[in-house]
């Protein structure tokens, strides 16, 4: 057998390779494209990428029986789910012996406390972009919701339940992760109070907001991405309390290749590809030895490397459980307020 391999014409070896595939469903614009590139110049494994918005669109594709996906990118949340739902591949990823690269305090998976599952990918803080020239400065909830009022501009919130519910929550004084109906209701009550000033729900807002068309919209801090020389396009982490998110990257039970995407996520355990990720993405890394080979931009900014001061005051989301009914009844109650 031995022979017979080196006896094949090297072009032969190389297409084969090369028609290996992995398949990955990520967030839109949530991965630096040079380490796709990077991962197939070694490996040989070329790299799909389709995208989504939201953990729940992610979810119901994946549930609705769509084929093909090797790695998928969920929040921690979601990432519970999903195992609960028996969706997962088990890569036991944490015995490989770069994984003591990977921050202990990011292992926040509830059905994955070890990391047998999944590895910890990036992580960031969801604020508010704004247009200082239009807005002035601003520090919090209270001034973004003022901004139509006191300047004119137009505002929007991100088209995502748990982000704009857990605003409500933040300003109401309960937890993100309540699930005391009263605490939902009170929560969805002073979003509906907001509702006439809020322009839009969308995930398209860093075009707007570049455009001119928005001269603010709540964010997640990956946004940055699209205003490196925009000095007038600013972020800040509410005053008032946000949240926090981390992804983590899955295989799926099902992957057609399982073994490129153990590969994927070997890769990713090094701390120069996350790094790499990282200067490209404005996110966080549970990566720790990432973080010093990070471009000194990425290392300075607080809104990044943010300070234990502003963790104390962000919140990361959990799941939900059967609550999660009365937060779709809340959602759908501020979608089609007037």
């Amino acid at each position: 057998m031995k022979a017979s391999l080196l006896a094949l014409p090297l072009s032969f070896i190389a297409t084969a390779s090369l028609s290996e595939t992995l398949a990955l469903y990520n967030w839109g614009d949530y991965i630096n494209p040079e380490v796709l590139t990077a991962f197939t110049a070694e490996t040989g494994i070329e790299v799909t990428l389709d995208t989504f918005s939201s953990n729940e669109e992610m979810l119901a594709k994946i549930q609705a029986g769509a084929t093909g996906y090797d790695i998928v990118f969920p929040s921690v949340w979601m990432q519970d789910i999903m195992v609960k739902l028996d969706l997962l591949h088990e890569t036991n990823i944490n015995q490989h012996p770069d994984f003591a690269n990977i921050d202990p305090g990011f292992l926040r998976s509830v059905e994955d406390p070890d990391s047998s599952y999944c590895l910890p990918y990036a992580w960031g803080t969801v604020g508010i972009f704004y247009n200082e020239k239009v807005t002035g400065p601003i520090t919090g909830w209270a001034d973004f919701f003022a901004i139509p009022e006191k300047s004119g501009g137009k505002i929007a919130l991100l088209d995502d339940m748990r982000e704009v519910l857990g605003t409500g929550l933040i300003m109401t004084g309960a937890s993100v992760n309540s699930t005391d109906p009263a605490e939902i209701q009170a929560a969805a009550d002073w979003v509906i109070g907001q509702r006439s000033k809020v322009t839009a729900f969308t995930y398209e807002s860093m075009a707007l907001l570049s455009s001119g068309d928005l001269a603010a919209a709540h964010f997640f801090v990956g946004g940055n991405v699209f205003f490196t020389e925009t000095p007038d396009i600013k972020y800040v982490i509410p005053a008032e309390g946000a949240t926090m998110y981390q992804e983590n990257i899955c295989v799926l039970k099902d992957a057609p290749n399982k073994e490129a995407a153990q590969k994927f996520l070997e890769f990713y355990l090094r701390p120069d590809i996350a790094a790499l990720n990282v200067a490209q993405q404005f996110n966080g890394t549970p990566n720790m030895p990432a973080n010093a080979l990070t471009p000194e931009f990425i290392k300075s900014n607080p809104n990044i490397n943010v300070s234990a001061e502003t963790m104390a005051r962000l919140q990361i989301f959990t799941d939900l459980g059967p609550a999660l009914r009365a937060y779709d009844r809340a959602w759908s109650a501020i979608k089609t307020a007037q």
